[in-house]
């Protein structure tokens, strides 16, 4: 099969298209043909070698979501037949032209959508669903803040909150971005490039802050972080662009009773995933199915433009999710 390949750490030109053999799939798993692939940052920090895949994974083949068609069952697998179409969270060789998936990671393609659209699903649904309601717990009623509203989990995030019943805020850098956060369902969207954020989310609450906080950015952001939560407010850290040192005020902390949490999914089992899976299937899906949320895709790539869909996710240009079409 051809694959796309770190061949060795470096820029987006690093990716090439190669041959590899085909993968062997277990008993518990499946074997899809990939039509699309996702593009996230997790991709973009294994290329440069600053993110080292876990045991078992693809080493020099990155991509952590696909959506295609099963060709191949497991001897253990009941739910999943040839010619399914699905998408899935995979732990790496997602830009491949197939790829072995434990069955549980894997969901039917929602009524509807294309298989660039499905392949934009798994890795931040999954990680918002975690995150946010395991993890975080938001409840209806509730406020979410989301820094980078724009990015593939903010989009996700925004969605997924509202029609869940909670109040959105999010933070982005330009108008466009801010527009676009407003229109997908965030009750406010807070240009960071011009306003202190932990100002606004006290301006818009009353001074009471927001519950839940879903924050990638770290370093200097986190005591504004804890300045705009609420009493018994949630914390939860799924990345650290802006550095992963922080100085926090202790005290603030106890005296307003925070939960300060963040979790990686990527190293996870697959029983975790699969939990996680059941829970989109029941809860999430139904609202894809009937567009009440719906994928956005910002641009699509062939699979030979994988240097160029990685350059534009550091650009931070997009708005939504870049997907490669294999």
């Amino acid at each position: 099969m051809k694959a796309i390949v770190i061949t060795h750490p470096g820029a987006p030109e690093v990716l090439q298209m190669q041959e590899r053999p085909m993968p062997t799939i277990l008993a518990t798993e499946i074997l899809v043909k990939v039509a699309a692939a996702g593009v996230n940052r997790p991709d973009v920090a294994q290329r440069k070698g600053n993110y080292p895949p876990p045991p078992g994974a693809s080493v020099d083949i990155p991509g952590l979501e696909i959506a295609g068609t099963v060709v191949e069952v497991g001897a253990q697998v009941t739910r999943w037949k040839v010619g399914d179409e699905v998408c899935a969270l995979v732990t790496g060789a997602g830009y491949a032209g197939f790829c072995a998936v434990p069955a549980g990671q894997c969901l039917p393609v929602p009524k509807g959508l294309s298989m660039p659209e499905a392949a934009s699903l798994p890795e931040t649904f999954f990680t918002v669903w975690s995150n946010v309601f395991d993890r975080a717990k938001l409840q209806p009623g509730e406020t979410l803040l989301v820094h980078g509203g724009s990015s593939g989990i903010g989009v996700t995030a925004i969605q997924m909150a509202k029609a869940l019943g909670s109040k959105v805020y999010v933070t982005a850098g330009s108008a466009d971005k801010l527009l676009f956060c407003q229109q997908l369902g965030a009750a406010k969207a807070i240009n960071y490039k011009t306003e202190n954020f932990a100002d606004a989310i006290a301006r818009l609450t009353d001074g009471e802050g927001v519950d839940v906080i879903l924050d990638m950015i770290g370093g200097d952001y986190t005591p504004e972080n804890i300045k705009c939560l609420a009493n018994d407010g949630r914390l939860v850290q799924i990345n650290a662009m802006k550095g992963r040192e922080v100085k926090i005020d202790i005290a603030e902390v106890m005296r307003k009773r925070l939960i300060i949490t963040g979790s990686t999914l990527r190293g996870r089992n697959v029983d975790f995933k699969s939990a996680i899976a059941q829970k989109l299937e029941q809860y999430i899906w139904p609202l894809l199915a009937s567009g009440q949320i719906k994928p956005v895709v910002y641009k699509t790539f062939t699979a030979s433009q994988a240097a160029q869909a990685h350059t534009l996710m550091e650009s931070s240009e997009h708005m939504g999710k870049i997907v490669l079409e294999m």
